[in-house]
């Protein structure tokens, strides 16, 4: 059974997902790979005021460490990809060919933004710190706007192509 909240962020409003243990998705409504699921709506598990305090602190420009738990749902390649994600700390970025170099030597850029772009949790796994070769901006599944936002609000410079 999986139970869900909604948070209204200052992008726009997000749906929390938790199996009652862990966050297992954060989603901006409407967003590209929004899912299908079968919820319960239930605003007063602990995890969710946990997740809800994290994110007030982030869109307030603080760095909040996550002390609960995160469980993605994903192939194997998937979970490797969002591991290395989680691994990339507030302020800093990774770009899609240094994430792949990570897994192998043979591993492409573009298998990695498939796996990047169905993160199932978003900001608390931090997809939104990939950036294109040379630090070129690059899509973003809650939207790019949402993203140069995120990478904004935390001090990140980028290429944005102009």
């Amino acid at each position: 059974m999986y139970f869900s909240t909604d948070y209204d962020s200052p992008l726009g409003k997000m749906l929390i997902v938790s199996d009652g243990e862990a966050i297992c998705g954060v989603w901006f409504y409407a967003q590209k790979h929004f899912p299908s699921l079968n919820l319960e709506f239930k605003d007063d598990l602990t995890i969710f005021k946990e997740v809800k305090n994290w994110f007030d602190d982030y869109f307030n420009g603080e760095n909040p460490k996550i002390n609960f738990k995160l469980n993605p749902k994903g192939t194997d390649f998937r979970i490797k990809v969002w591991k290395i994600l989680s691994g990339i700390d507030y302020g800093e970025t990774l770009t899609y060919g240094e994430i792949a170099s990570r897994i192998s030597p043979t591993m492409s850029a573009q298998a990695v933004g498939g796996a990047v772009g169905h993160n199932p949790i978003s900001i608390l796994i931090p997809c939104h710190r990939v950036l294109g070769a040379d630090g070129k901006l690059t899509g973003y599944a809650g939207g790019i706007d949402r993203k140069i936002k995120l990478l904004k609000l935390e001090g990140i410079s980028f290429d944005d192509g102009n």
